[in-house]
């Protein structure tokens, strides 16, 4: 079901990522640059929670859209990362951890679904919170500088992208756990 409602806000998801990116290279001043940055991806980011709500409503859960959905969600975070990065607010190890975890777990789980033991590796609460903390942390990377008079955007996201490491590297040994059983079990 490629053009369901859900399938076309993940897609659009997808294809709005770039915005992020470009947004830095526009002439404008950087405390607007750093908003339109935020707003957008806070925007992306609750695509994520509108498509699979959207999708259970409306009875157009697919496959194709279970697939295209953390994918999605993947581009939205590495990209972030990246200009992150780019901007001195985040350092390159975090982001690779990030980064590499995505790409090992998901990797994982391709091969655990070719040999019939996706079940081990599905998704856990631990994954979740991780991505909820990153969905966090990342914004207010982005934003860099304070809200409401109150809050220092750039020490809450440095905490919170930190935690969100923690919580990477425990849910991919958490993962990895798992899957070890069968690893084991089709090594013989």
């Amino acid at each position: 079901m490629f053009f369901t409602i859900p399938t076309l806000l993940t897609w659009a998801r997808i294809v709005a990522i770039p915005l992020i990116v470009a947004v830095f290279y526009l002439p404008m001043s950087d405390p607007l640059r750093n908003l339109a940055a935020t707003v957008m991806f806070v925007v992306f980011a609750l695509t994520d929670w509108l498509d699979g709500y959207l999708a259970r409503k409306l009875n157009q859960s697919s496959a194709f859209g279970a697939f295209l959905d953390p994918v999605a969600d993947k581009f939205l975070v590495c990209a972030s990362l990246i200009v992150l990065v780019q901007l001195h607010r985040v350092h390159a190890l975090i982001a690779l951890v990030i980064i590499g975890r995505e790409i090992a777990i998901s990797s994982l789980r391709e091969w655990m679904a070719q040999i019939g033991a996706s079940r081990s590796v599905a998704v856990h609460m631990l994954g979740k919170v991780k991505t909820t903390v990153q969905m966090v942390a990342i914004p207010f990377l982005l934003y860099d500088g304070t809200l409401f008079g109150l809050i220092d955007t750039k020490l809450w996201g440095t905490g919170l992208i930190v935690a969100a490491t923690v919580l990477t590297i425990w849910s991919m040994v958490y993962y990895l756990q798992k899957a070890l059983p069968e690893i084991r079990a089709k090594a013989r």
